[in-house]
């Protein structure tokens, strides 16, 4: 049976009048990429938030590592972060920093590594992404799928045990984006951990995911391994996967 890292249990958010999750529940499977699927604002990116303790639900359960993230303490929260990256939609780069200097800043926050060896390992870093000879260089002079990979090299410096991507190719043509999803294929095959993206980009969820979950009106609707959803007789799940007009789902 399949070990469980993290969960939602009967979660509800509501933010002012607006309901954005009501009773979700969602395990996420120890060592294993799920992807999340849903219509656009339909509340992906919140569950990223929840898992990285950054807001706490109205009602329900949030547990990281079977620790319940709505009865910690603000300190013992701070360690559950550190094992927990997120890959930032739009790389996140702070543009006065070179790409080294980028990825090895989580090392200089929260590790006393020596300097020789913070630079060694950002640059193994850079390197297990493709890009071995960007150390120095800024942002402004990456291209987006670069940057994006820079943004996965600065996510799995600290080698969390949990890597949250969001939207990892959005605004990407199909060559890199088949680059993009590779990567994250490979980033977990050679680190290992759990891994959650949200992403409309089926042909990337289709070659990545182990498991989907698919958000609709607040809830998951549908979950299991990814065949098991591609042959789903939910109406709302294939209504999204073939992008019909014909459907359950409101236009």
């Amino acid at each position: 049976m399949a070990s469980i890292y993290a969960a939602l249990d009967d979660v509800s958010l509501r933010f002012g009048e607006r309901i954005v999750l009501e009773n979700c529940s969602l395990d996420i499977v120890k060592d294993a990429i799920t992807c999340i699927i849903g219509m656009s604002g339909a509340g992906k990116s919140t569950i990223l938030r929840l898992l990285d303790g950054l807001i706490v639900p109205n009602s329900g359960h949030v547990y990281l590592n079977e620790r319940d993230l709505c009865h910690t303490s603000e300190r013992e929260l701070n360690v559950l972060r550190r094992k927990v990256s997120l890959a930032f939609q739009f790389a996140a780069m702070l543009d006065s920093l070179t790409i080294g200097d980028n990825v090895a800043l989580p090392l200089r926050e929260h590790t006393d590594l020596h300097e020789p060896q913070i630079r060694k390992i950002a640059e193994d870093a850079l390197e297990s992404v493709g890009l071995q000879n960007v150390y120095h260089q800024l942002p402004n002079q990456l291209s987006g799928g670069m940057l994006k990979r820079a943004g996965f090299a600065r996510a799995i410096v600290t080698r969390p045990e949990l890597i949250l991507y969001d939207e990892p190719t959005t605004g990407l043509d199909p060559i890199v984006s088949h680059l993009i999803t590779n990567t994250i294929v490979d980033l977990r095959k050679k680190f290992g951990g759990t891994a959650i993206v949200i992403s409309h980009d089926l042909h990337s969820i289709y070659r990545m995911a182990d498991y989907v979950a698919m958000l609709f009106e607040g809830a998951i609707i549908a979950y299991g391994p990814v065949e098991e959803i591609r042959r789903s007789e939910n109406p709302i799940v294939q209504q999204f996967l073939h992008g019909s007009e014909v459907g359950p789902i409101p236009l």
